[in-house]
């Protein structure tokens, strides 16, 4: 038993070992070869944003093809509204819808594209959409800034895919009240 303790012998035969024991380790452990990308139901921060916003709030009318809904965060604070979605998209990027109300305004948009210069415009669907690039984060963006709030779609992913983004946002109709219940007469 000496000679596996000690010298050359001894460090080969516990590299052996090791060797062994991580062979065993990947050939026990479940892999997946398939890409997994978390999907989010969106509809309970949509219908919320669409109640508490004093905006017109827009969401996706058809989540285009191959993409996945990733990310969906509704903030409340202040009485500012912001509704963010996240989406991988077809080609495997990043895009992100994002809205507020937030004060000024100029300050959301600088802070969802991480700049503060404009580098065009682009028509989408008749509307006007300020373009904005930060090369140095590969993020693009697409801002239009309402009177009363603003909208940007932002992410890695590119020009044709932030449009098809854009192409597929509407206004989502403001929920009818629930008419309050009038009390029973009871006759006695």
């Amino acid at each position: 038993m000496g000679r596996f303790t000690q010298g050359f012998y001894g460090y080969a035969f516990a590299l052996l070992v090791c060797i062994a024991g991580v062979g065993l380790f990947l050939l026990v452990t479940p892999q997946s070869r398939t890409e997994h990308i978390p999907r989010v139901q969106y509809g309970i921060d949509q219908a919320n944003a669409v109640r508490a916003a004093p905006y017109e709030v827009v969401a996706p009318r058809q989540v285009p093809a191959n993409w996945v809904p990733n990310s969906s965060r509704l903030t409340q604070d202040g009485g500012v509204v912001t509704w963010r979605l996240g989406f991988a998209t077809g080609e495997r990027e990043h895009a992100m819808v994002a809205q507020s109300d937030e004060r000024p305004i100029a300050g959301f948009v600088n802070r969802m594209t991480n700049t503060d210069k404009p580098g065009g415009s682009r028509q989408i669907d008749g509307v006007t959409w300020e373009e904005r690039v930060r090369p140095d984060k590969n993020q693009r963006s697409l801002v239009r800034v309402l009177p009363d709030h603003a909208v940007v779609v932002t992410g890695t992913a590119g020009w044709s895919e932030l449009s098809a983004l854009v192409h597929t946002l509407a206004p989502q109709p403001t929920p009818t009240p629930v008419p309050s219940a009038s009390p029973v007469a009871t006759t006695g």
